[in-house]
């Protein structure tokens, strides 16, 4: 449930948690899950013609790392920072549970790796760059192109 009561004419602190799957985030994503509860902390403040809202979600994913294919988990710290308009809030309930999908999602990388400099598995003998090397020729060629490598400059 990510619905606040609000202050109309102040300032409104918030702070919850709810789980992933009442935001159906693991559904959205593939072969990323969110562990545990997400925390949602923020405040809601009525600016005159609107009312912005400013808080912070902080969540743990678990996934496969894209390059090296072992299991990774990371912590996210996901601010937020957004306007609503005045004419959505009724009976002074603000419902947030769209704002903090849209966020999250919107937060999560393309790649999921499990550090930043992931060297991946070797595309020929596919050893773990990342814990040791390998004496492979990793300079693969496209077939489509391998008549050019013949190809001579005059």
């Amino acid at each position: 449930m990510c619905k606040v009561q609000i202050d109309r004419d102040g300032s409104t602190p918030f702070h919850f948690k709810i789980s992933a799957d009442e935001l159906s985030l693991n559904d959205e994503i593939a072969d990323v899950n969110f562990d545990d509860d997400i925390l949602i902390d923020g405040e809601i403040i009525n600016s005159g013609k609107s009312f912005d809202i400013r808080g912070t979600i902080n969540c743990k994913k678990s996934f496969i790392c894209d390059r090296c294919l072992k299991p990774s988990t990371e912590n996210q710290e996901i601010k937020f920072d957004e306007e609503i308009d005045p004419t959505v809030i009724f009976d002074n309930i603000v419902d947030l549970e769209n704002l903090i999908r849209d966020n999250l999602l919107a937060a999560q990388s393309i790649k999921n790796l499990c550090k930043e400099d992931c060297k991946g598995l070797c595309p020929k003998c596919g050893v773990d760059l990342n814990e040791t090397t390998c004496d492979c020729d990793c300079c693969v060629i496209d077939p489509r192109l391998e008549a050019l490598k013949n190809f001579k400059f005059e």
